[in-house]
């Protein structure tokens, strides 16, 4: 089996990797950080000596680079799991070079680009995708403002600034659910899969390491109570990656192993396309103002793939 793991250099993600490279997995490790991620090998090495890791820098706030990403994942030998981990909470004013708001980018196009250009090249044979978003009862109240998705705006994100980047976050991550539902219905007929789950409120995850003011304090509040360790928030990722119980199961959303209802403002087919055909225009306005700033691919001509 092979399989990739978006934001894997930490926390959920690493737990991902070092579990799959234990039940045998070749795992492809993606990250933004180079050295991140040579530290999170080290680390799974340590624990399962014989894994078989490759690491995959990446920045995934970037469409270019997540675009260059697919291309290379579309060369065989193909994955049979992908699992898109990666995510971050980004203040209001955090546009990437792309003119796209960073959480946006890396929390909900990256996996939206990814996931659906992988599917051609896969075609016929069987792979699962697993979108990491978080808890559908946290989130119900914070449908996704399909006017605003690039948060131009900041409409109705909460009176307190500080908080802003969270509920922004708590946007993206209802993103996730739509998308996996947009996708499944898109997957109907193929032997590919794809799921969303909430792994729990997990310690260590990185998420907002770069928050500041009121934010930054609620962060660290939080994290006192979060209920989980990386290891059980990677548990139910890895249970939809490979068991049989979930053969031919898609466009679910799982907490603890268990199918749980997401809100009805993500399931509603009008909604979800709506999403799909904007982010398919963001991704392009991105992709056009890359050629116009001249911005070619990051890697050029250097292997971008290590074992």
């Amino acid at each position: 089996m092979r399989a990739v793991v978006t934001g894997a250099s930490s926390g959920i993600g690493e737990a991902i990797a070092r579990s799959l490279a234990g039940m045998g997995a070749t795992v492809v490790m993606v990250g933004r950080d180079g050295q991140r991620l040579d530290a999170a090998r080290t680390r799974i090495l340590a624990a399962v000596p014989d894994a078989e890791l490759v690491l995959e820098r990446a920045d995934l706030s970037l469409v270019g680079e997540v675009r260059e990403l697919a291309a290379w994942l579309a060369k065989p030998p193909l994955p049979d799991v992908v699992i898109s981990n990666a995510a971050v909470i980004a203040e209001l004013d955090d546009f990437t070079s792309e003119g796209i708001h960073r959480a946006l980018a890396t929390n909900h196009l990256a996996p939206y680009l990814l996931l659906r250009s992988l599917v051609e090249p896969i075609g016929d044979r069987p792979a699962r995708f697993v979108v990491v978003g978080a808890s559908p009862r946290a989130l119900a109240r914070t449908p996704v403002d399909l006017d605003d998705l690039n948060l131009q705006n900041g409409r109705g994100l909460g009176p307190i600034p500080s908080f802003r980047p969270f509920a922004a976050y708590g946007r993206t991550k209802n993103m996730n659910a739509m998308f996996v539902h947009a996708l499944a219905r898109r997957l109907g007929g193929t032997r590919i899969t794809v799921n969303g789950v909430h792994p729990g409120v997990i310690k260590g995850t990185g998420l907002g390491r770069d928050s500041r003011g009121a934010l930054k304090v609620f962060g660290a509040v939080a994290g006192r109570f979060a209920s989980g360790r990386p290891d059980a928030g990677a548990d139910t990722p890895v249970w939809l990656a490979v068991s049989p119980e979930v053969d031919g199961v898609s466009g679910r959303f799982f907490v603890r192993r268990q199918v749980v209802p997401t809100a009805s403002h993500t399931t509603d087919a009008g909604r979800c396309e709506r999403l799909w055909n904007e982010s398919a225009r963001l991704v392009s306005r991105a992709e056009a103002e890359a050629r116009a700033a001249g911005r070619g691919g990051v890697f050029g001509g250097v292997p971008r793939a290590r074992p």
